[in-house]
């Protein structure tokens, strides 16, 4: 029994650091969050995140990925317009296709 003693002591302490440090007003709220929309939302942890307030900061690594996509998009798009510029420089010098299958 007396087990049993220290594990409600340790939980009502539990209780208590989640009430001081605002944890249980905060998931409160999210829970009215819930009750207020029609239905139950599909993803719970997704909603709790954003009404919690808890959505991760954005992560370094990724901020720096999204700089790299948009430079490599652009390079792309460089290659792309180069590309075409030299088909038709090319063109030029070469005999149109109805030549070559007559030779």
């Amino acid at each position: 029994m007396a087990h049993y003693k220290a594990a409600d002591s340790k939980r009502e302490q539990f209780r208590r650091y989640l009430e001081k440090s605002g944890v249980l007003d905060t998931l409160t709220k999210g829970e009215h969050g819930l009750g207020e929309g029609s239905s139950c939302p599909r993803r719970a942890p997704r909603f709790l995140k954003h009404h919690l307030g808890a959505a991760t900061p954005e992560n370094p690594e990724i901020e720096l990925l999204r700089l790299e996509l948009a430079e490599m998009k652009e390079k792309y798009e460089a290659i792309i317009e180069e590309n075409k510029k030299l088909k038709t420089k090319l063109a030029q010098y070469e005999p149109p296709q109805e030549e070559k299958r007559a030779e």
